[in-house]
């Protein structure tokens, strides 16, 4: 569901009635201690207590893991769930009246909220009746099925609330219509019945004859269903269609019962099927999830990521075509996230290409997990799919072997990862020859550098890494030919690399200062003013926008403690996940910032210095290529000059810690 933008009014109402108290104390056991409330952190294991809520303030604070906030945040953060879904369900509890931003939406807004809870409402009744019929005559094959073919106890049957479709064409809906009264075309949205194309008006039941497996939502709603055929009938496995509930490529079977196992195994398991991740589940391998039949997507990754610190997810697909081809699709939907390091990405291909289900058929749950401790990082299990039935001792086939390598080594963007892998894959190419590895580690480089060249040219927001950058510099002779007018190719495509990584730095300090150092604010706000600086990097042009505006808001004067303006920061970054992932790291000191903080008139000296310089380098080789490329433009000649003698003034201002601009390829 797509919700519409809450007005600040009904945000600011909703955070002075909803007792931050109240909120924690129905998900945590408070007691009193003084003025304040203490008990067990919900976001990590302890024995004792170190979570303390304070009603004053109407904030929470682990002394132990460092998590704190408001109402909102601990919702957000223990559920898992986006700030606007928490902000309508404090409203709901607390009778909040809800407004828009914009009027004429707030009458579609209360419309789905209705419309929703009635679609929760049928599909957990649905799931009853479901678990009714396996219990009765007509659902002792099903259930004697999944207790002798599936393996699973009476126990894992009623936890995962497994089910039975009846034959009849209209068994469930004569039930949700006829018997309960709901309106057919609202269990029509629900997914549950469908219209008759031919033979008259009606309806009949989508499931018939099936297995089913209720899907749930974190919360642990029915929000859909999932039916195995028991006869021969097509498709063997059938999901209920996208709904105002259920979104398939949003969604992750058995994720409501796995998030706190994945959370404590810091990692999560990923597997095709239902009964896989039910199998895992019931094996004790609870942080098991399943992708419901389709691709890992990349909204199904980032939910599996607000459980896990290390980050890490293991893909279980089947070993046969069919599961490579899924795990192939899964990386190719993440793979910027895992060459980011923003995922630890492995796969397992499980021996004999069993599934986990047929696995613990024969084999113990603590081999199994011996297999995950063992499973490849994805990059290794796609280069053993590279070598699968290749001869490398063929000519053609190192040479294509060795394409698909190059590929994939120009994609890695951390230094430490390309130089392993380079040296990883020399030594397979080099085919035992370690006489030759050496050599090849330099070719597969320079190739890998010749890419990176071309990409950089198509897209300049490409990050390079250091050691492609390295490559990049030119040598003394071609700094020397540049001095004299030779433009190096190299330094053109390294320009917009190593600039960008400067602007970083440069802006990055100036507003580090200004968070952490209120008596310098007016020093910096003078500096920006007075010199006409801009942020240029969107994300840090938005940091600047929202303290500007926190300031204005809260009437906040230059000198506010750090950590008031940062906990308002904070607030206003909520609905702004993204960017509040580029910045976050300002809002923080280390050991190197905060050295930074006492010498912070220098550091604003040299960061606008900085900018300025960048600035007037882009201008200095416009003027030089229009120069070269016009033979009577005097004025560009003059224009050059005049840059090159405002690029050497600001060298003079710029001399803190910052890079030597005198090395860098376009200087």
């Amino acid at each position: 569901m797509q919700f519409p933008r809450l007005h600040p009014e009904t945000i600011e109402e909703v955070k002075q009635r909803a007792d931050i108290v109240d909120v924690i104390s129905g998900r945590v056991v408070l007691r009193k201690r003084g003025k304040e409330f203490v008990g067990l952190c919900p976001f990590h294991d302890e024995k004792s207590p170190s979570f303390t809520v304070s009603p004053a303030k109407q904030m929470y604070y682990c002394f132990g893991c460092g998590a704190g906030g408001n109402a909102f945040k601990f919702l957000m953060e223990l559920e898992k769930r986006p700030f606007s879904e928490v902000v309508l369900e404090l409203a709901k509890n607390y009778q909040v009246p809800v407004k828009t931003v914009e009027p004429e939406q707030r009458q579609e807004l209360q419309r789905q909220i209705s419309l929703r809870e009635q679609l929760y409402e049928i599909s957990a009744l649905t799931a009853k009746f479901y678990e009714h019929a396996l219990r009765q005559t007509q659902g002792e094959e099903p259930l004697a099925y999944l207790k002798s073919d599936r393996k699973l106890s009476e126990e894992t049957i009623q936890q995962f609330q497994l089910g039975y479709a009846p034959q009849g064409w209209e068994a469930l809906y004569s039930y949700l219509v006829e018997q309960k009264n709901y309106p057919a075309q609202l269990v029509e949205q629900a997914g549950l019945i469908v219209p008759r194309k031919s033979g008259g008006s009606g309806y009949y039941d989508r499931f018939r004859n099936r297995i089913m497996i209720p899907i749930r939502d974190t919360q642990g709603r029915v929000i859909g269903f999932g039916g195995r055929a028991l006869g021969d009938e097509q498709p063997k496995y059938l999901n209920s269609p996208e709904t105002e509930l259920f979104d398939k490529g949003k969604t992750l079977f058995a994720l409501d019962t796995a998030k706190i196992a994945i959370g404590k195994a810091d990692r999560a398991v990923v597997v095709e099927g239902y009964f896989d991740a039910i199998a895992l589940q019931a094996a004790g391998i609870s942080n098991a999830v399943a992708s419901l039949g389709t691709a890992l997507s990349l909204n199904q990754v980032r939910q599996l990521l607000r459980y896990t610190d290390s980050k890490q997810i293991i893909l279980n697909f089947d070993a046969d075509k069919a599961g490579t081809q899924a795990a192939e699709r899964a990386i190719g939907e993440i793979e910027k996230l895992a060459y980011q390091g923003e995922v630890q990405l492995r796969v397992l291909n499980i021996p004999d290409g069993k599934d986990a289900d047929e696995y613990l058929k024969t084999y113990s749950p603590e081999q199994y997990r011996e297999l995950l401790e063992n499973a490849p990082l994805w990059i290794d299990w796609q280069l053993q799919q590279m070598l699968v039935n290749q001869d490398l001792k063929q000519a053609d086939t190192s040479q294509q072997v060795t394409k698909k390598i190059i590929k994939l080594l120009t994609n890695i963007t951390d230094d430490n990862q390309l130089a392993h892998y380079l040296q990883k894959c020399a030594e397979i190419l080099s085919k035992g020859d370690f006489r030759l590895t050496k050599m090849l580690v330099e070719n597969l480089l320079n190739q890998v550098v010749s890419d990176w060249a071309k990409r950089q040219s198509q897209d300049e927001s490409l990050t390079m890494p250091l050691l492609i950058r390295n490559k990049l510099k030119p040598s003394k002779q071609q700094r020397k030919q540049r001095a004299s007018g030779g433009e190096n190719k190299s330094s053109q495509q390294g320009f917009s690399a190593v600039a960008r990584s400067l602007l970083e730095e440069a802006e990055a300090q100036l507003l580090q200062i200004y968070l952490h150092c209120p008596e310098y604010r007016q020093d910096v706000r003078e500096a920006i003013e007075a010199r006409d600086v801009q942020f240029s990097l969107s994300h840090h042009r938005f940091l600047w926008h929202q303290i500007v505006n926190a300031e204005i808001l809260h009437k906040m004067s230059l000198q506010v403690k750090p950590s008031e303006l940062i906990l308002k920061l904070q607030d206003s970054f909520i609905e702004y996940p993204t960017q509040l992932n580029q910045i976050s790291h300002l809002f923080y000191l280390n050991e190197f910032s905060q050295r930074n903080v006492y010498r912070a008139p220098l550091v604003i000296r040299s960061a606008i210095a900085c900018i300025e310089q960048i600035i007037s380098m882009k201008r200095r080789r416009i003027a030089l290529n229009m120069w070269q490329k016009t033979d009577a433009a005097i004025e560009h000649y003059q224009q050059l000059c005049a840059e090159q003698e405002w690029i050497e003034e600001l060298e003079r201002l710029r001399q803190v810690n910052f890079y030597d601009l005198t090395s860098v390829p376009w200087a």
